[in-house]
């Protein structure tokens, strides 16, 4: 039997893609919910529960990005222009992020305030341009023969606008269900309400993502809403309202690391969601997975190649969350 190859990349990529955003994400979460500590020592500790891991975690948007390079190139050629300007952003953010978890604990004390805003503007900067990327991908690219034909700021439209709050309300929903994984006492209780408040803007976000992208497309819509392709689809809105009342009623109990996993899970579904609506397109709404792909014997040199490199960073990823697995406490940490 003939293997799609094209589909397995896909397959792939998509994978890392989840696999950043939500890894990354919590960790961008904690960026963002810096501003909410109520101490240096509460910031201390939400530093110290993602020291060992974040740079890890950004291991799989390297991944992402370098497999579309290389088992894509038409969509990457496209796709680049086209938003160069919240891919930049986004690197550096990401890139003074890095440089804050080397420099802050080493300031001093009166002077660590500015390392303070530094990781909140750096984390709130990489998060607001994913979401802008994201929301410029789902509205369409356009595109003329095999090239870009847009304009500079084509990714910046109100729906755009709406992924990016999107975004950052979905990584501050991670990264506050991570401290209630992580941390205890008050602090634990101070995130598990601002994990209800933000568990509700998410839904409320979701909603709104969901009624819209439909609208940008008849045949998405029709995807969604037509019969009977519905009824594939219908499980995706129910698997997020039953997400949503573990969320909730897990919040309200004294589990710790149940609200996080049913985070991960909403996005796990509105990601499949996000799949159903672009399918079978990886640039919207002209370019297939296969107009894109790379030929096949390319194709299956890098298959091979993947097929060592990912079990590598799965077991190393998954090895540094063991180590440091556990609750933070204000008097240990990494640093």
């Amino acid at each position: 039997m003939d293997i799609d190859l094209a589909l397995v990349w896909a397959l792939l990529i998509a994978a890392s893609v989840f696999l950043y955003v939500v890894l990354d994400g919590f960790d961008l979460g904690i960026g963002i919910l810096f501003p909410t500590a109520r101490s240096s020592t509460e910031r201390d500790v939400m530093m110290n529960s993602i020291a060992p891991v974040w740079d890890g975690n950004e291991t799989w948007l390297v991944l992402g990005g370098g497999g579309l390079y290389a088992v894509f190139p038409l969509a990457y050629a496209v796709l680049m222009p086209a938003l160069y300007a919240p891919i930049m952003a986004m690197l550096f953010g990401l890139v003074f992020r890095g440089v804050v978890f080397e420099f802050r604990f080493k300031a001093p004390p009166e002077r660590r305030w500015v390392w303070d805003i530094s990781f909140f503007l750096g984390s709130l900067t990489a998060a607001l341009a994913q979401g802008l990327a994201l929301g410029a991908i789902v509205q369409g690219i356009e595109v003329e023969g095999r090239a870009y034909a847009g304009g500079w700021l084509d990714w910046l439209t109100p729906f755009s606008v709406m992924t990016a709050i999107a975004v950052v309300i979905g990584y501050a929903l991670l990264g506050a269900t991570w401290l209630i994984w992580k941390c205890e006492g008050p602090m634990q209780a101070h995130f598990r309400a601002k994990a209800r408040l933000l568990g509700g803007l998410m839904l409320a976000m979701i909603c709104i993502v969901s009624l819209w992208t439909p609208a940008l497309d008849p045949q998405i819509a029709a995807r969604w809403f037509a019969f009977p392709q519905i009824l594939y689809t219908a499980p995706v809105p129910l698997m997020v309202l039953g997400l949503a009342v573990l969320l909730f009623n897990s919040l309200a109990s004294t589990r710790d690391a149940t609200p996080f996993l049913a985070s991960l899970g909403l996005f796990l579904v509105t990601f499949a969601g996000l799949g159903i609506s672009l399918y079978p397109n990886i640039v919207p709404p002209a370019i297939s997975i296969w107009d894109a792909a790379a030929p096949d014997s390319s194709l299956l040199f890098l298959l091979v190649g993947a097929a060592v490199l990912i079990p590598m960073i799965l077991a190393y990823s998954g090895y540094a969350y063991w180590v440091f697995r556990g609750k933070v406490r204000p008097d240990e940490g990494y640093h």
